[in-house]
């Protein structure tokens, strides 16, 4: 048994793997740069100075970033889209 038993911490996060079609709100995710609509997705912490100074940068929020695998372009969303294809 882990430090926090057999929980998951991070249950909202799915692994996805390779190059998807996503979108939010029912509107699809399409790359500004080159117009693709392929993308792999991550995740970032938005840190702050002040976090950062106390050690605290586990406790900022995170981001879902989707990577354009055409052009390399990066999208940021607070929440995460979700994959059509």
């Amino acid at each position: 048994m882990g430090l926090f038993g057999k929980r998951k911490i991070f249950d909202s996060i799915e692994k996805v793997t390779g190059a998807h079609s996503f979108h939010v709100h029912g509107k699809s995710i399409v790359c500004p740069q080159c117009g693709s609509d392929r993308f792999e997705i991550g995740s970032a912490l938005l840190n702050t100075a002040g976090m950062t100074f106390m050690n605290l940068d586990w406790a900022n929020r995170q981001a879902t970033i989707l990577t354009c695998i055409t052009c390399s372009h990066i999208l940021w969303f607070l929440q995460q889209p979700e994959i059509t294809g």
